[in-house]
């Protein structure tokens, strides 16, 4: 049975997380995702039947070969030298430095306590659920969303200036959207640059975008996280992908003899004013500096701040017609000296295509406001101006980091391919107005782009007189022209430009509710739903196994957002908003269910397994659906109440009937203990507890009954015992 990917991903990240104890998330990420990598090239690759396999597995050293290790005192010896060492000697585009050491005894501990952590671990990837010789599709990139999945948690857990070796997901999709790659535009010989890769995320969605196999190289200044790029490259089925390690900027890896190698596209997120960037770098008296590679023609960057240094870097590493996007501090539009000469000489020469101001603390290394700065070599000379938008407002919460929504995404690619005008969020800046001595190359966006809510305009007439200001009600005016009708049946003509309401307050609601115009609009905006439900219904239905997941979220959504443009008064993008949200919740679990298994498979209920807890002991990880015996089962695909309301519904019916009995039940005991509390009260003499935790006592009941008898004198106490006891039966 084919498990959910959220279950998955969720359950090994609680696994793991477990058995890290007091060791720091940022080596202990380390020793995790090479689990996840030795798992999934071993299934893969072990017994391939390929001539010349993307990766090479020495005999002996598989993962199963892990696995009979674990009870050795000797593990992670072993694993270092019988597993890693043949692994990196057979496979030369990987380096011991890739992976972490498996018997480090400060990270690991000594003897029996390593033993049994190493052991634990290697259990937790063998598993079932994780056996990924068995569904390799094309398209289940199951493996790389792992690890993605909990690279973003151990991003999220590192904390200040350790997470950044992993650029938020939403964020590298962003860029590679707008960068301008496509399956139209590319080809095998399509070259792709990331000069500060990390884990490599930008890289493969870049990737991903253009939808087939081009060149990637990067270069990565941390040897660890370099490793990372390479099994992420791997692990996404981009075994050639050519990752180095080394300062970029001062020792750059990508060289044509003696220049440096340009690209068709170049995508990074550099260390934000990174502080020791000039090391290695000498300067002449006048201040510039020296560089073979002549990257700081336009000037030389402030020693202390490198964010200029990584773009122009950039800037060099673009081909004729190369393009680029880079993330940057907000600083770099505004900062002033140095920083704003490369600024100019930036708009001057015609490279700097647009700019996109990004939600504050979007970032696993810094709180601070970033932007993505887009470059296109391109008919360069021919550009007059530079769009930009503001998106700074437009994301979500997610624990204590914010997050771009799908609707966002959508919204930010959307304007920047179109480049029109977007009142409070785009618009196309001309040189002349950015070469204004009033803005004298000050690029910060709230110049350009007002993004402040209108001001409430208190109006002293309204307040001393009476009536509505005209100006208000046609500030509604997109309201109205939907509803022309609706503006004369609430409002009327009071004195020169003011209106009186028509109706009292509490009546308003309803009469908008029951005026035709409304009804028409609510009627048509209904109708555009159940027709979209109708062709998603189909597309639903015509899903097989082995198709794509991600292109049938694809088509309906776009179907749904193309739909709703039409729609007035509605934002399409929150429209399309719910229907990802419910994606994210289920439906892409469901449908990469059936994609693995089928329908009629993945209907199936699937069995819980017992699972040691914080305590040691076996605990049930969830809940379930259903009991047979003392098994417990799930339904994933098809959900319980869907079950029973289809073939349990007359029982389900019976069942809520009876609560509802039980519910009345408990409520009239709960008033007459109420009413026969006290010293005088008729149950007084049954009640056990204090407070809230008074109750009858069944024992206590029967005696009293017994011994008050018939006698007529206590008739009344004996009426109310009886009652009690009937309803307690």
């Amino acid at each position: 049975m084919a498990v959910k990917k959220s279950d998955l991903y969720s359950s090994l990240w609680a696994s793991c997380d477990e058995l890290r104890g007091g060791m720091d998330s940022t080596q202990y990420k380390d020793y995790v995702l090479f689990m996840l990598f030795i798992k999934y090239v071993s299934d893969k690759y072990a017994n391939s039947d390929d001539m010349e396999p993307p990766i090479v597995i020495p005999e002996g050293a598989s993962f199963d070969d892990m696995v009979a290790l674990t009870g050795n005192p000797q593990i992670g010896e072993m694993i270092n030298t019988q597993v890693i060492q043949p692994l990196v000697e057979a496979n030369e585009r990987l380096a011991r430095t890739d992976f972490p050491d498996f018997n480090d005894p400060n990270k690991l501990g000594d003897g029996g306590e390593k033993e049994k952590r190493l052991g634990n671990l290697i259990a937790i990837f063998n598993s079932p659920d994780l056996d990924f010789a068995k569904n390799r599709a094309d398209h289940d990139d199951i493996l790389g969303d792992a690890y993605e999945y909990l690279m973003r948690h151990f991003a999220t857990e590192s904390g200040k200036s350790k997470g950044q070796f992993y650029t938020p997901s939403e964020v590298s999709r962003v860029i590679a959207k707008i960068i301008g790659i496509s399956p139209q535009n590319s080809v095998a010989g399509t070259t792709a640059y990331d000069p500060t890769c990390g884990s490599g995320s930008l890289l493969l969605k870049v990737a991903a975008e253009a939808g087939k196999r081009i060149t990637l190289e990067g270069q990565e200044k941390d040897v660890t996280t370099a490793g990372l790029a390479r099994m992420n490259m791997i692990l996404h089925d981009f075994p050639t992908a050519n990752i180095l390690a080394g300062n970029t900027l001062t020792t750059p890896k990508f060289l044509d003899g003696e220049r440096m190698r340009t690209y068709d596209y170049v995508v990074a997120n550099p260390p934000f004013s990174d502080k020791s960037w000039s090391t290695g770098f000498t300067y002449d008296p006048e201040g510039g500096v020296a560089d073979i590679h002549r990257r700081f023609e336009w000037g030389a960057p402030p020693k202390k701040q490198g964010d200029y240094a990584y773009l122009l870097h950039i800037i060099r590493s673009m081909n004729s017609t190369g393009k680029a996007v880079c993330v940057l501090p907000h600083g770099v539009l505004f900062r002033g000296n140095a920083e704003g000469t490369l600024r100019e000489a930036l708009v001057r020469s015609g490279y700097l295509k647009g700019i996109i101001g990004l939600p504050a603390n979007l970032f696993y290394g810094t709180g601070i406001p970033a932007c993505l700065v887009v470059l296109d070599k391109e008919n360069a000379a021919a550009r007059r101006g530079i769009f930009m938008i503001d998106a700074s407002k437009g994301f979500r919460k997610d624990g204590a980091k914010n997050r771009l929504r799908e609707q966002d995404i959508h919204k930010i690619v959307d304007t920047f391919r179109k480049g029109e005008d977007v009142p409070r969020y785009a618009r196309m800046v001309p040189f002349d107005e950015i070469m204004d001595p009033r803005n004298a190359f000050n690029l910060n966006l709230a110049r350009y782009i007002d993004t402040s809510e209108p001001e409430d305009i208190h109006d002293i007439d309204a307040h001393l007189n009476g009536g509505i200001p005209a100006r208000d009600v046609d500030a509604l005016q997109p309201w109205w022209a939907v509803m022309p009708g609706l503006r004369d049946e609430l409002f009327a003509d009071l004195r020169p430009g003011y209106l009186s309401p028509r109706r009292p307050t509490s009546e308003v609601k309803d009469a908008i509710g029951a005026h035709p115009e409304f009804q028409a609009f609510a009627e048509a905006a209904s109708e555009t739903l159940s027709c979209w439900r109708t062709r998603a219904d189909a597309t639903c239905r015509a899903f097989r196994p082995g198709d794509n997941p991600k292109e049938l979220i694809e088509t309906i959504s776009e179907d749904l957002l193309t739909a709703f443009r039409a729609v007035p008064l509605l934002d399409p993008y929150d429209v399309y908003q719910h229907l990802m949200d419910y994606c994210a919740e289920a439906l892409q679990d469901d449908a990469y269910l059936i994609a693995a298994a089928d329908w009629v498979a993945g209907a199936q209920p699937r069995e819980i397994i017992k699972r040691k807890g914080k305590s040691g002991k076996l605990e049930w990880p969830e809940p379930g659906d259903y009991m047979l015996g003392k098994r417990r089962f799930t339904s994933d695909l098809i959900p319980a109440r869907l079950i029973i309301a289809r073939f349990f519904g007359a029982e389900q019916a019976a069942i809520d009937e009876l609560d509802t009995r039980i519910a009345e039940l408990e409520q009239d005991l709960a008033d007459k203990l109420e009413e026969g509390s006290g010293e005088d009260g008729l149950l007084s003499e049954v009640i056990e507890g204090e407070g809230d935790k008074q109750k009858i006592a069944a024992k206590a009941l029967k005696a009293r009954l017994k011994e008050i008898g018939k006698d007529p004198d206590f008739a009344d106490e004996r009426a109310a015992l009886e009652a009690v006891a009937r309803r307690s039966r």
